[in-house]
This record gives structure tokens, sequence and C-alpha cells, in this order.
């Protein structure tokens, strides 16, 4: 989602002859652009065409300002001060970009505390200084790849990326640009034909053809190999408004029939309409399919261009342009497009905390029309009375003036300009504030009762429940992690390495190894206990998203992940080196499709493997990952968001088989030990969020250390029955 922003005028003013006709058309191509995008967001839940549009014009407008700057300051009265000097344009960039959004911004912050749970407090928190720093999309982009952090599908911030991705596309090509306009002028003094603006026009186009190429490249190579990274990576997003750029160095003069301008007009806007439909840009943006919009818009503005630079005596420039520009530049889609950068910004925020507070998904055709009316208001009463006045074009100043004729002090526009940096000050504090209170926040829940908090025990047992607020609570269980993620034995994504922790009883003779993601991770919390009570020491091999699977290609969230299967290669190896007597990793997964779970055809032969090399096998039943009919449940924030253990719970039926699907190995490999404990987190018809006091979840589907440990003791059962010295020694 490109936010709709341009700027066209250059930094020095350069000849009237070199400033190209102002094109009331491509304001009414950004209203389209805009409109495309709030509907597809409001009631399709799609990428519109629309982001690629804002770029390509973004580039369009910049690199041709920048280009008539590098041009004029070779003129002898222009200083080098003047060619170099980044402030009279970042000022104007600042001033059009930065009102609106701190607007914004500090909405946001307000209609979080009052809509958002408090367990995503911090994340938006987090976002929103990123946004106000223009690294929002660097933010998105590794926190996509955390595999601990919640999903930002639903941020009110999400869509700022973009316009951090424009920010450093603006600072960094102004700041390229003006040093190369420097040493030009300088390099002209011993070689005076550099200056000539056909030598610096060639100059510039190949130097951005070389970047857009290199960038196009990036683009499409790296959607194999991490497409939720490469959507927001800038480098991957450069080469369109670079596209834009390469139109304004190059626009071709070709003498076009007028009805061929027309009909390709027309197949453009029509592409621009239409490609939201048939193309999945979150899967193939900012890759070759995004030259279907940016592409349509280059003929867009090379079809009104072309018209505009040999007009016929006695005919207006509306008059001139093709019929679709002429659409374009009507008075609807015109105003549409002034208020574009407003709107933008407030229709996905408006979206969000509408459908946050209702507890929905998907609004419809008239919760949609409300919503698009709403932004649309606040859209232009943005840009009335704040983008203009601090753009210097608005109102007229308040009272307070002296009567005698004086300069008035106090102004509409230095109170507005006062009231956002104080509101945004206070906002800045505030989120520090939160961020190191929570941050200073311990889980302390290894000495709990058990009579108050029998978490598991009260389902396995028949345990009496008292009533009593749940532990840790819905703000601390995020951070209730097991022993090996905070002591540093969990590969990450990017982390080839084999950390090997120890656990348990460190001097005992018999090991068990645990292996796998982290869903083999989660049950070290019990695991330590037993060790230590029966006298077995516990051997870690672990990393992110990555089961023991035989998968030569496998997938996180959709993502090639070749990294794991080397790593497991890596890691069978090694722990028949190690030879431990057990090992304990995950035996089922969920289905993804339909209801239930299974034992995947690559999981077995890692366990044939392990058991031919005289191992025994503990294979643990994955417990249910959380989810209801309206899809995925953040258990944590949904009980914030005052759910109850109940409303906030799965189906039994909807995520576990009626049998351990892993039994069936048993009966042919008598060294392979299903343990199953679905009966401490499920009753028989639901996987409650809370059992016995006790929150069950950290996050989305990651069982919290405190409930793994009230498993401990039917976790140690199961496993002495299979393998007698697990359990505690005879006396």
């Amino acid at each position: 989602m490109a936010a709709p922003t341009h700027t066209a005028a250059p930094a020095t003013p350069a000849p009237v002859d070199n400033v190209p006709a102002y094109r009331t058309d491509l304001d009414g191509l950004r209203g389209i652009a805009i409109a495309l995008v709030a509907c597809f967001h409001i009631w399709f839940g799609r990428v519109s065409g629309g982001v690629d549009v804002f770029l390509a014009l973004s580039g369009y407008f910049f690199i041709g300002s920048l280009l008539r700057h590098a041009i004029h300051s070779q003129a002898p009265h222009v200083t080098y001060r003047d060619t170099i000097n980044p402030w009279p344009r970042l000022k104007r960039l600042l001033r059009r970009l930065l009102p609106a959004l701190f607007t914004v911004l500090i909405a946001v912050a307000v209609l979080t505390v009052i809509v958002i749970p408090q367990t995503r407090w911090v994340s938006i928190g987090r976002e929103l200084v990123a946004s106000a720093l223009y690294y929002q999309n660097w933010h998105l982009a590794f926190n996509s790849q955390d595999y601990l952090a919640a999903s930002s599908a639903n941020s009110p911030l999400q869509h700022i990326w973009s316009m951090s991705v424009q920010g450093q596309f603006f600072v960094a090509t102004m700041v390229v640009a003006l040093v190369f306009a420097a040493l030009i002028k300088l390099a002209a003094k011993a070689l005076a034909p550099l200056a000539d603006p056909r030598v610096i026009r060639v100059l510039v186009g190949v130097a951005v053809l070389f970047v857009a190429a290199v960038s196009f490249y990036w683009a499409h190579m790296r959607m194999g190999v991490n497409q939720q990274f490469n959507y927001f990576d800038t480098f991957s997003r450069v080469w369109e408004p670079l596209a834009g750029g390469l139109l304004a160095i190059w626009l071709p003069s070709w003498r076009v029939p007028r009805w061929l301008r027309t009909v390709a007009a027309v197949v453009a806007l029509a592409l621009i309409v239409t490609c939201g439909w048939w193309i999945d840009g979150v899967d193939s943006y900012p890759g070759p399919w995004a030259l279907i919009p940016v592409g349509s818009t280059l003929v867009i503005i090379w079809a009104g261009a072309t018209a505009l630079e040999r007009p016929r005596p006695g005919v207006s420039q509306a008059q001139a342009l093709p019929p679709v520009n002429r659409m374009l530049a009507s008075r609807w889609p015109v105003w549409l497009g002034t208020i574009a950068y407003s709107l933008y910004l407030w229709h996905w925020p408006l979206l969000i905390f509408y459908l946050t507070w209702r507890g929905k998904d998907h609004a419809s055709v008239l919760e949609g029309v409300v919503l698009l009316a709403v932004s649309i208001t606040l859209a232009w009463l943005t840009k009335r009375y704040i983008e203009d006045p601090l753009r210097g074009g608005g109102r007229s100043r308040l009272a307070h003036a002296r009567r005698d004729g004086h300069t008035r002090w106090l102004t509409y526009t230095s109170v507005l300009t006062s009231v956002l940096v104080i509101a945004t000050l206070v906002t800045g504090v505030g989120i520090k504030i939160w961020d190191r209170h929570v941050s200073t926040m311990v889980v302390d829940t290894k000495n709990l009762d058990p009579r108050l908090y029998p978490g598991g025990r009260a389902l396995l047992n028949g345990l009496p429940v008292p009533a009593l607020d749940p532990q840790p609570s819905p703000l601390l269980v995020t951070k209730d992690f097991p022993e090996t993620s905070t002591d540093g034995y969990m590969s990450s994504f990017e982390d080839p390495d084999i950390h090997v922790g120890v656990y348990g009883d460190p001097n005992a003779t018999k090991t068990i190894a645990l292996i796998g993601g982290s869903h083999a991770e989660m049950w070290i919390s019990a695991l330590n206990l037993l060790g230590q009570r029966n006298h077995f020491k516990v051997t870690t091999y672990l990393k992110m998203g990555c089961p023991m699977s035989t998968e030569l290609v496998p997938k996180q969230d959709g993502i090639p992940y070749p990294q794991c299967h080397d790593w497991v290669t890596r890691v069978q190896k090694k722990v028949v080196a190690d030879k431990p007597d057990a090992i304990f990793t995950n035996s089922t997964r969920p289905r993804d499709y339909e209801p239930g779970d299974w034992v995947p055809p690559t999981y077995t032969p890692i366990f044939d493997d392990f058991i031919a090399a005289g191992i025994q096998v503990f294979g643990i039943r994955d417990t249910p990952w959380p989810h209801n009919a309206a899809g995925l449940i953040d258990t944590p924030t949904c009980l914030a968001d005052g759910g109850s253990a109940t409303s906030c719970a799965t189906r039994r039926a909807a995520a576990l088989a009626p049998e351990d699907p892993a039994k069936a190995l048993a009966a042919s490999r008598p060294m392979f030990h299903p343990l199953d404990l679905s009966n401490g987190v499920c009753d028989a018809e639901l996987c409650p969020a809370i059992v016995g006091n006790v929150v069950v979840y950290k996050d989305w589907h990651h069982l919290s250390a405190t409930f793994v440990r009230s498993l401990s003791d039917e976790l140690g059962r199961q496993m002495a029955a299979a393998v007698p010295w697990t359990g505690p020694s005879p006396r």
C-alpha cells in the first residue's frame, strides 16, 4: 500500500519553460487509485493495483523535479550551496507529509487505549514509533519473521509501511541527486560538455535504469525465497518509483495517432481498475506482475503528455487530452485525488478499529459504505484544517491579534503546530512508559499452590477449581516462555547452528534428547521437572518452526524454509553420535484443511532412523491450535478483550481426531512410545482457554510454560509406563 504523495516543484525554481504543465488528470488518477485501495481493503480484503500507481506517480514527479534541479543548478548564478542544500526540498516534504501522519498516529494511539486489548499495546506502540520515524516497513518485515510475535495482519498501522518505503526513497534519491548535481557542476569546469542538459539526462537515466533493473531482479528472485519479507523490502519496491522516474527522464515524443493514444489509455485504466481481482498482490508484488499497474500508470502519463506536447491552436489542455485522461481530469476524480493522502491514512485504522470493536473479520456492504464515508469526511477535514494550513496555503490567523494592526503573534498555524508537537511528544512518552512497564514485568508462577491453580490436573484428576483470577494474567502470559527460549538454546530461523542445552539432572547416566521445533520445545518445562525428580538428563536440539521431518522443501507460513531440512539432517547425525537413551519429539500435527490431526508421512522415517540406531522414541501428540469458525484465536488477546475460557475455546472435534493417530505406529514399532496429553488440555467437548485457573496458551498456538508444568505428573506417568527408568526409582 503506497501512500499517495508526490513532490512536483524543484528546490531551486527552474526556468518556466523547463517545468511541465500541471496535470490535473494525474490528480484524478490518484483519486481512482485511492478509491481502489480503500474499496479493496474494506470489502474484498485484497491488495489492489492502486498501491503501485502511487509509487509510479511519486517517482515520476519526484525524479522529474530532481532532474530539473540538476540541470538548472549548472547555471553560473547558482551557487554550490544552493545546488547541494537539501533543506528547502526536505522542509517541503516534512510539511507535506508529517502533519496529517502525526494527526492519524495520535488518533491511533488514543483509539488503541480505548478499543484494543492491553496485550497488543506494546506491539502497536512500537509500530507508532516505527511509523513516525519511517521504518515501519522494516519493522513489519522483521516482525513477519519473528516466530514468537503475534500476526500484524490486523495492525491499525500496517498500511504505513508503504509511506516508509516512499520516505526512504525520497530522502535517499534526493541526497544522491543533490550530490550528483554538485559533482557535475564541479567537473564541468574541466569538461564543459558535462553541463549540457542532454548529457545530464543521459547520465541520470542510465543510473536510474541500472538501479531499477537490479531492484526488479531482486524483487523477482526474492519472491521464491521469502515473499513475506520481500513484500516490505525497500530495495524490492524501489524499481516501481524508479520506473516512473525513467518516464520523467526519457518521456517518448513519438508522433502517435490520437486514436491509438486513446486505446492505450483505455486499456491501461481498465488494467489498473481490474488487476486487484485477478492478481494476488500479496503473493505477486513487487515481482513481475506489478508491471501491470506500474506500466499502465506510465501509459496514462505518456498518453496525456504526448497530447499536450503539440496542442493545436485554440485548443485547451482539457480538450487536447485523450478521453480517458479528460475523464480523469474531471471534478470528482480530481477532488478525490486532492484528499488521497489523508484518505489513505484514515481508512485502514478506522476499518481495523471498527472490526476489532465489533469482533468481526469483515465489514458488510452497509458498514463499508459508512466507513468509507467517515474516512472521506476525516480526510477532507484533515486536508482542509491541518495539511493546507501547515503547508502555508491555508487559513487566516486566529484572534489574539493586536488591534493597532501590528503583526499577529498567535496564528492558526502556530497553534495547530504546537498542538501537534505537544500531542506527539505526549504520545511518544506514553509509549515509552508503557513499553518499559511491560518490559519489567516478570512471570513468577513456578511456586503456584496446586490446590488453587491445578491447571491441567483439574481435567486429568477432576480436582476442584476455586474462583480465582487465572495465572499468568493475559498480559503476562505472553512472556511465559519455556526455559530454552530464555536461556538461548532455541536456534532462530536464520541461525544454522545447533545449540545443545542440558536440563533435568546434569549428572544422570540416562539421557532424553528433546528435538524439533517450538511445539517440541514447549515440553521442556515438564521434562526439566521430571528429569530433576527422576534423575535423567535432558539435552535439547531445537530450531524455530522446524519439526523433525524428511520434507525436502519445508515451508514456514507458506515460505520455503530450506535451512530447516539442512538443520534436521545435521541434528539427526549429531543426536545419533551423542547416543541418548531416548528422544522426545512431536508425532502429530493439525490437518491444514479439515478437522483433526494426523501423523505426516515425513515424520515416520525420522522415527525409524532413531529406532534403527537403538534409541527409544517418545512421540508427543501435538496440542490443539486454537481456532473457531472465524479463524485462529490469539488466546491472550481474546481473554484481555473480555473473552472467557469458553468463548475463547476450541471445539475438540475440530482440533483432534477421536484417538491419537500415532498409536498405530506403536503396533509395528516396539521402541516407539506415543504420548497424549489431550485430556489435560480438553474436556469431551471443548479445549478451553483457561483450565484449572491457568491460561493454557501464551500466543496463537504455544502452551504457556505454567500450564505445561501442570501436566508434568501425567506426562511422567505415561513415559514411565513405556520406559520405566523415566519414572521414580524403586525403593
